[in-house]
């Protein structure tokens, strides 16, 4: 059988696993605790390629106990009952280990019946997932387990695993030599997932030069099996609402790079339709009234991308976002609306004031007749003061002008209008 070189050369022990030195680091406490040969239910949380199923792996081999491995996306309700049924028998007498890859391909009701047997600690659950397990696994079950993060590897943690593949592949008997160059080409571009980089390493080999008898994989090698190993970049997961976050983050903190960054993975993911809607709402929540033009110029911007489609679509979008990270900021607006949402929601709010209603007739019980509106545009300056809230929010207080030119300007030129106060509205 022609096993894949990411499975051949992995970790045996929790010394060799590259990065999670929050979790793996000499001291750590969840360190200890599996050295010391205590193994609690456990969800590994993090994205592919960051060393979930080795450690899993590592750990039910030194456990003793009976292992059974599932997959959720295989695995069915009939699998679940015959690795209960090893319970108690001579097999596991030392106790049963489930390690459940995928687990939030599990429906609830197959992820009910593991509570019983984790309740007594007749079964021991490790469960991997590459979703938010707060989303995708039920809370009875996530109460018995302890959650772990696994991180995306940074390109020295990469490195190292490459260099310690490399020395196998030699222990192994492996003639083959692959140059530091096309190791730190590797590391740079598989987007910190450690079964991709030797997925590209074990492609890279097998189409390398021979010289003396010897494969070697060179830095122009490696470029070429990169084209598209560095995307990382999933509409359904994590990333794509990691990547939507930190578009919007990056804008909003004025960064035009990593705006240009987040909205090119967003888009080599094939994700248009989200780019569009986040960078409509930041025109609106974050540049908002200090550059009012902008939320024109980006609906200008996605609606050309739409007509274009991609890759062409890139252009306009880039403007828009650019646009946005370099323009003045202000969520006063948006401050604004969730302030009067919150009174609405609270109940308050009564009638419409009588002289905005749109009605002009009084009925018999009317205490005051008459709608008595004062039009504006017949007042000085189109401005009288009259009482717009209704009666139970008299004086409420939801807009704070921005510190920006715009807002200011707006500002000074009521201030003048209205005089020294606000007047009634």
């Amino acid at each position: 059988m022609n096993r894949p070189l990411a499975d051949r050369l992995r970790p045996r022990t929790l010394g060799e696993v590259c990065g999670q030195r929050h979790l793996l680091g000499e001291g750590c406490v969840f360190r200890r605790a599996l050295e010391r040969g205590r193994v609690p239910n456990m969800v590994f949380y993090g994205p592919p390629g960051v060393g979930k199923t080795t450690v899993a792996r590592i750990i039910a081999e030194r456990s003793g106990m009976s292992l059974h491995k599932l997959n959720g996306t295989s695995a069915g309700t009939a699998d679940i009952k015959q690795v209960l049924s090893s319970v108690g028998t001579f097999s596991a007498q030392n106790g049963v280990l489930l390690y459940l890859d995928e687990i939030q391909y599990f429906n609830k009701k197959q992820q009910q019946s593991l509570l019983e047997c984790l309740e007594d600690g007749s079964v021991t659950l490790i469960a991997s997932t590459t979703e938010n397990p707060y989303f995708y696994i039920y809370n009875a079950l996530l109460s018995r387990c302890s959650v772990f993060e696994f991180k995306p590897l940074t390109g020295q943690d990469i490195r190292e695993g490459l260099a310690r593949a490399a020395a196998r592949l030699r222990e192994e008997g492996e003639e083959a030599e692959i140059e530091p160059q096309a190791l730190d080409a590797l590391a740079a571009g598989c987007g910190g997932d450690m079964r991709k980089a030797l997925g590209s390493l074990e492609f890279a080999l097998a189409g390398a030069e021979e010289r003396d008898g010897r494969r070697v994989v060179t830095a122009q090698d490696a470029a070429q099996v990169l084209r598209r190993a560095n995307r990382r970049y999933d509409k359904s997961d994590d990333e794509h609402y990691d990547c939507i976050s930190a578009l919007q983050k990056s804008i909003r903190g004025s960064d035009p790079d990593a705006a240009a960054h987040y909205l090119a993975r967003i888009l080599a993911g094939g994700d248009m339709l989200s780019a569009c809607r986040r960078l409509l709402v930041i025109a609106a929540e974050d540049v908002g009234l200090a550059y009012p033009q902008a939320i024109a110029v980006t609906k200008a911007c996605v609606d050309s991308a739409l007509q274009l489609g991609l890759p062409e679509a890139r252009l306009p979008l880039a403007v828009a976002a650019i646009l946005l990270a370099t323009a003045p900021k202000s969520n006063s607006a948006h401050d604004a609306i969730l302030a009067a949402w919150a009174d609405v929601e609270a109940g308050k709010g009564g009638p419409v004031p009588r002289a905005l209603q749109n009605k002009h007739f009084d009925g018999e019980d009317a205490a005051v007749k008459g709608q008595h509106y004062l039009y504006p545009h017949d007042y000085e300056n189109h401005w009288v003061a009259q009482q717009y809230l209704p009666e139970d929010l008299r004086g409420a207080h939801y807009y704070e002008y921005g510190p920006n030119k715009t807002e200011q300007a707006a500002k000074a030129y009521w201030d003048k209008i209205k005089g020294a106060g606000r007047g009634e509205t």
